[in-house]
């Protein structure tokens, strides 16, 4: 999976529209090969974009789970310490 495109299934409060949007816009641009479409492509790239944020979003609102919802913040101190790690100079 792309680095970039992180869990949006079980937080609370639940994830918003942008965040789903940005993750299908980092998608897609994994597919596609491409950050910026060429004008030719843009408006597949676009259709393409609001179609994986609307299926992101039948997907999160059909998901069931009982662990508890996780906390944003502390996911992100998690994360942040996982790169220290990860990017540590030897």
């Amino acid at each position: 999976m792309c680095r970039n495109i992180r869990t949006l299934h079980n937080f609370e409060p639940p994830a918003t529209g942008d965040e789903v949007h940005a993750a299908a816009l980092q998608y897609v641009r994994k597919v596609s090969g491409t950050t910026k479409p060429s004008a030719a492509n843009q408006a597949a790239f676009d259709e393409a974009v609001h179609e994986v944020a609307h299926i992101t979003r039948h997907l999160l609102e059909a998901l069931v789970t009982t662990a508890p919802p996780k906390n944003r913040e502390v996911e992100a101190v998690k994360a942040r310490a996982r790169a220290e790690k990860r990017y540590a100079r030897a």
